[in-house]
């Protein structure tokens, strides 16, 4: 009985047995924050992403659910512990369209991609992604890269890799993987998420040349901030704005489209419009490794 499951939360199971040891966490520490018992159960759980990573966000909705069925009494929210909208970056004079810049690739060699680590950068870059971006920025959830395109110190663009989609039909059927595998091992699939080159830059094949340097360092980059190697990138495409030419001509694969779902969650839902799925394996054993018990990392706070 005690071995019974009785709850999901997202990819992972509880049983009888779980929710009793929640439900004693929660009775004999009544002074911890929701937060901070998000975190020490995910301890006492295991309750960790592939890379290492506490799960307490998905911690959190579980305790919201066993409360709504007075299985447990959560403290308060306080306003500290309670998660607000972040505000759009604000736009200054620094990000304005700058002059035309025109001409051969060649001409503007080098070109470097440069990770960001330095606050300032970070929000310079955020401020034109929001200016810029169809998307708009959006502060990256989990693990993620910021990077500049330069050509020497001008800034011709930027990108972002953060962590991959949970579940997608074509994705997944393209690498052949479980869905035991995809839970376990999706963490080795990172997402470029968002790529702008700027409107007033106009130099043909810079696009696909950047993404060209992006997958010869993408995968060390990763792991020297994360601690892990990714095997894999994916990114989506609008074919109702772009075709995907920079990405075809990097080499990266179309295999199939999103459904344009949201991922289904009691009183939630979305659409958005269909998007192409392009890939890049960043190992030639990818599949094998997608599909193994092989992966292991060590997560960097």
């Amino acid at each position: 009985m005690e071995n019974n499951i009785i709850f999901r939360q997202g990819l992972k199971e509880f049983t009888v047995k779980d929710i009793r040891h929640i439900q004693e966490v929660v009775k004999f520490f009544p002074r911890l924050s929701r937060h901070e018992l998000a975190k020490t159960l995910c301890e006492h759980l295991n309750w960790h992403s592939p890379s290492g990573a506490s799960k307490v966000k998905g911690c959190l909705t579980l305790l919201e659910r066993l409360a709504d069925q007075d299985l447990v009494i959560l403290p308060d929210k306080s306003a500290r512990g309670r998660l607000t909208p972040d505000k759009p970056p604000s736009l200054t004079q620094r990000t304005v369209e700058k002059p035309l810049i025109k001409g051969v690739l060649k001409d503007f060699s080098p070109i470097n991609v440069q990770i960001l680590h330095d606050k300032e950068l970070i929000q310079l870059w955020n401020e034109y992604v929001q200016r810029y971006h169809p998307l708009k920025f959006r502060r990256p959830f989990g693990h993620w890269l910021r990077y500049f395109v330069l050509a020497g110190d001008e800034p011709l663009g930027c990108l972002l890799i953060s962590g991959a989609a949970k579940a997608l039909q074509h994705r997944d059927h393209w690498i052949g993987w479980s869905v035991a595998e995809r839970r376990r091992n999706l963490s080795w699939v990172i997402n470029n998420s968002r790529y702008l080159i700027f409107p007033w830059v106009q130099i043909p094949h810079l696009a696909s040349h950047v993404l060209a340097q992006l997958t010869r360092r993408v995968a060390k980059d990763w792991e020297n901030r994360w601690g892990y190697r990714p095997v894999m990138m994916e990114t989506f495409v609008d074919p109702a704005q772009y075709s995907g030419t920079c990405y075809k001509a990097a080499g990266w694969q179309n295999v199939g489209m999103t459904t344009g779902e949201g991922i289904v969650r009691p009183g939630k839902h979305y659409t958005t419009s269909p998007k192409t799925i392009f890939v890049k394996p960043l190992n030639r054993q990818f599949r094998r490794l997608l599909c193994s018990e092989q992966l292991q990392g060590r997560i960097i706070e």
